[in-house]
């Protein structure tokens, strides 16, 4: 079972006296920070803030530390160190692909992405058509938002080089399944990029065992720096042109990475690292860090499934309120989308007045939302929630609901 009350030691906010009898709800649009992350990025401004890889000592400090973050995220993936890599953020990572692949893919190549998306990993993809690519959309369940498997099978023929699907959507929620799915794609002869956005911050997965080509998310929802966070697997990166330096073209991890590094934000990922090695620690999980960084995602997951459940089962109840996606917590991530008579965003704000802290809005799920028959204008109220949340804060939220709704 996890032990809250260390798990929110580790976060500074939960300290803070201008936060206090606030409950954070809107996790799913960037998380609180954890306390090794700010202490890696203080110690890199204060003490290696120069140029790394230069043979004085504070600049092969902060060179290793940033080699640091990338060998160990990477291990806790699955993957090799190389075959990680970090961007600004996801969407830029995305764009940055998108290039790649118009320069690699031929005439009447196509494309599958879905409309269950954030438009980060959709829109890049879909002006493909302007250069004469076929774009084919997956389309969701217009009552509940479900990717049918089936309907995927009959968008792949051979003309398909690039198969692009969430682990799970900002605004459904619900855990697509990404092994069978990518097993789908690449027996069609297609690579598979996996949007992991909404899905990390419950946990990093096994990218080597899951199989996806390329697998993204976000370190800020990921309690961690602003960066996005891109595994691009060796067979991939080095078929695709290279996006970078014309001299970096032999280094994976810089392939497709056209800027310059932002070293300290980089360097401050490997507090993730250390996060997620004090939550195995304390809970008595060993093994390789991949194992670990499994037994801290179940031990994330349990914990998120037993607080969701009771809210899942609460909006269910209310004729006011329509559920989007899932009602089974064990089907879906923490992140509950509600449509409403009026407007999202209103709501929230008046949430807020009773300590909750929550989103309205359409969050860049506008296709999902007009799949789904939800008007983007009025847009849905988001409540999201990870593992640091608890029960407390819950029937809170579930208190202050019971006031505005």
């Amino acid at each position: 079972m996890l032990d809250i009350d260390f798990v929110r030691g580790q976060f500074p906010a939960f300290a803070q006296e201008s936060l206090q009898g606030q409950a954070f709800f809107e996790n799913a649009g960037g998380s609180y920070t954890c306390q090794p992350v700010i202490d890696r990025l203080t110690r890199f401004y204060t003490e290696r803030k120069v140029q790394p890889y230069a043979p004085y000592e504070a600049s092969r400090l902060g060179g290793e530390e940033m080699d640091e973050a990338r060998r160990r995220l990477a291990a806790m993936m699955g993957v090799e160190s190389d075959e990680l890599s970090f961007g600004p953020s996801t969407t830029q990572n995305t764009y940055v692909l998108a290039n790649a692949f118009r320069q690699f893919m031929q005439p009447g190549d196509a494309i599958v992405v879905t409309n269950q998306d954030h438009e980060a990993n959709t829109g890049p993809w879909r002006r493909l058509v302007d250069e004469g690519f076929e774009v084919r959309e997956w389309q969701v369940d217009p009552e509940t938002g479900h990717l049918d498997l089936a309907k995927l099978e009959a968008l792949l023929d051979e003309k398909v080089r690039l198969v692009c699907f969430p682990h799970c959507s900002n605004v459904v929620g619900e855990i697509n399944p990404v092994v069978e799915i990518t097993a789908l794609a690449h027996a069609a002869g297609a690579f598979v990029c996996v949007d992991g956005v909404s899905y990390a911050p419950h946990g990093l997965p096994n990218v080597g065992l899951m199989g996806p080509d390329i697998y993204l998310f976000s370190a800020y929802k990921t309690y961690g720096p602003h960066q996005g966070i891109m595994v691009m697997r060796r067979a991939l990166g080095e078929t695709l042109p290279n996006q970078g330096h014309y001299f970096n073209a032999g280094s994976l991890y810089k392939r497709f990475t056209p800027a310059g590094p932002d070293h300290a934000q980089v360097a401050a990922s490997a507090g993730m690292a250390d996060y997620a090695d004090a939550l195995a620690l304390h809970h008595g999980i060993t093994g390789t860090a991949a194992e670990k960084a499994t037994g801290v995602h179940d031990l994330m997951r349990a914990h998120e499934v037993k607080l969701l459940q009771p809210l899942l089962d609460y909006v269910s109840a209310k004729n006011s309120v329509r559920l989007i996606g899932p009602s089974h917590a064990a089907g879906r991530a923490p992140t509950v989308a509600l449509e409403l008579a009026q407007a999202g965003e209103p709501v929230a704000a008046e949430l807020a007045a009773h300590g909750v802290m929550a989103g309205g809005g359409d969050f860049y799920a506008v296709r999902a939302l007009k799949a789904m028959g939800v008007d983007p204008e009025k847009g849905v109220l988001r409540l999201s929630f990870v593992h640091y949340t608890s029960e407390a804060e819950v029937q809170q939220l579930m208190e202050a609901l019971d006031r505005v709704l």
